[in-house]
């Protein structure tokens, strides 16, 4: 699928987005802001508004890719692991919890919700993941946070990395989405090409593709948004 995107209005925007996140300053219809360097590294993200869609009639799409530059680095994982599992865990630096552990919350709803609040994502093995929903009731998944399987063979630290790599567009009742493409500590390079990946994915996705795109933004946490597509 052909690149909608102006190359030199999203590397322009890129470029205001990191100027901006390390304190310079930038300008924005005629007017110079100031920015300012957070004490935490920001995450960017598109922002996408749907037009000549019906979310109502038009059937519901949901979809997921993996972008080549990890966009959110230190989100937070827990393992749901068999013994080599948890073992294997403990050397690479994850929390992980047992079947034994997750006995002990006794499918308390307020514990279940405080487990599923801690961690970004959960992984469980193969044995394990059939097991998740009589151990802890439906907790994880009204989150959205059912865990990803890891089988025997997979490589645990290559899998975190590729569900931290993985963005989601899925439509629900509103016409707008929003996804993490990248963060303020990345290459200009690397943000760009995410940003492309995403958009044209999320236009595969679309029944009319990029006419079913109105608008589309990218933006840090904390700075303004930046129009990419109009």
């Amino acid at each position: 699928m052909s690149n909608k995107l102006n190359s030199a209005l999203l590397e322009k925007a890129v470029t205001d987005i990191l100027s901006y996140s390390e304190g310079g300053s930038i300008t924005r219809g005629g007017d110079e802001i100031q920015g300012k360097k957070r004490n935490f590294i920001e995450t960017v993200e598109i922002q996408i508004t749907l037009k000549n869609y019906d979310p109502q009639r038009d059937k519901r799409f949901s979809g997921s890719f993996r972008l080549p530059t990890v966009p959110r680095p230190n989100l937070k994982c827990c393992m749901l692991g068999n013994a080599a599992h948890c073992e294997q865990a403990d050397r690479i630096g994850v929390p992980h919890m047992s079947v034994d552990d997750l006995k002990k919350l006794n499918k308390n709803k307020k514990l279940v919700k405080k487990l599923a609040k801690k961690y970004d994502f959960f992984m469980a093995s193969d044995n394990m993941i059939k097991q998740i929903p009589r151990l802890l009731g439906p907790g994880l998944t009204k989150a959205g946070k059912f865990p990803t399987l890891l089988s025997s063979s997979d490589d645990m630290q290559e899998k975190i990395d590729e569900v931290k790599s993985t963005i989601k567009f899925q439509m629900k009742k509103v016409m707008c989405l929003n996804v993490a493409i990248g963060n303020v500590s990345m290459e200009k390079k690397e943000i760009i090409v995410n940003t492309q990946l995403a958009a044209n994915f999320l236009a595969s996705l679309l029944k009319k593709q990029w006419q079913n795109i109105g608008q589309m933004y990218v933006k840090s946490t904390m700075g303004p948004p930046q129009q990419i597509f109009f």
